[in-house]
């Protein structure tokens, strides 16, 4: 499984979003082209992000499928390292976009 870091990106969604076309895809398809899965590592970003990032992720997983192609955000990189794990051990799994902030969900309670 290929690691992609991404960024630092602007904080505008726009020119987040034509930065990475610009920059990132280029060696984003380049390590598709050679085979194998990839897993692109976005910085935290708040919510007008998530449909240009989830738009890529997905239009990358089927373009190049079978190979698994999936993104985590976040700045925890003990988050980053437990998603990439979890994907690792995971292989139905594609075209996701995971968040993490690194603070778990807490503790379950039930009525």
């Amino acid at each position: 499984m290929d690691l992609l870091p991404v960024g630092p990106l602007p904080g505008d969604a726009l020119g987040a979003a034509a930065q990475f076309h610009a920059d990132v895809l280029p060696k984003a398809l380049s390590q598709l082209e050679h085979g194998g899965d990839l897993v692109l590592i976005f910085g935290p970003a708040d919510h007008t992000h998530r449909d240009w990032r989830s738009s890529i992720v997905r239009g990358l997983a089927r373009r190049y499928a079978p190979a698994r192609v999936n993104a985590v955000a976040g700045e925890d990189e003990a988050a980053i390292a437990a998603s990439i794990a979890y994907l690792e051990g995971a292989p139905g799994v594609t075209g996701q976009l995971l968040p993490v902030d690194g603070t778990g969900a807490g503790t379950v309670l039930y009525p």
